[in-house]
């Protein structure tokens, strides 16, 4: 299971800066590439970034593209996502889950409770 931990989300401001952590068990997590995704209120969860699996290949939405990166650290079973200049547009449930880099597809039907992330003017 891959899923959303602490330390992240919450509330931020706009311009402030976040960063997320997404935690892997029951898999080896080194295997897979990881991706986050949101989904703000009334609408459809949407890619945000991706990482391989062994870290040198990512992906970024156009959204967050120059204001977002993706790090891992397969020692500690953990992929990061870096958010600065955070907008109001950035309000959202973030989730992370195992995906394909090709497709950015989740590999598995398993989201977890994600985190929430507000950002406030």
């Amino acid at each position: 299971q891959v899923q959303v931990v602490e330390p992240g989300g919450g509330l931020s401001h706009a311009g402030g800066s976040l960063r997320l952590s997404c935690a892997a068990s029951g898999l080896t997590f080194r295997n897979y590439a990881i991706g986050w995704f949101r989904q703000a209120p009334g609408k459809e969860r949407e890619f945000v970034s991706a990482i391989s699996w062994a870290g040198i290949r990512t992906r970024y939405a156009d959204a967050v593209k120059g204001r977002a990166t993706i790090s891992r650290d397969n020692a500690k079973n953990t992929v990061y996502l870096q958010m600065n200049s955070l907008k109001l547009e950035d309000t959202a449930v973030y989730y992370c889950a195992a995906v394909d880099m090709v497709t950015h597809r989740p590999l598995y039907d398993y989201w977890g409770q994600g985190t929430q992330v507000t950002v406030a003017s």
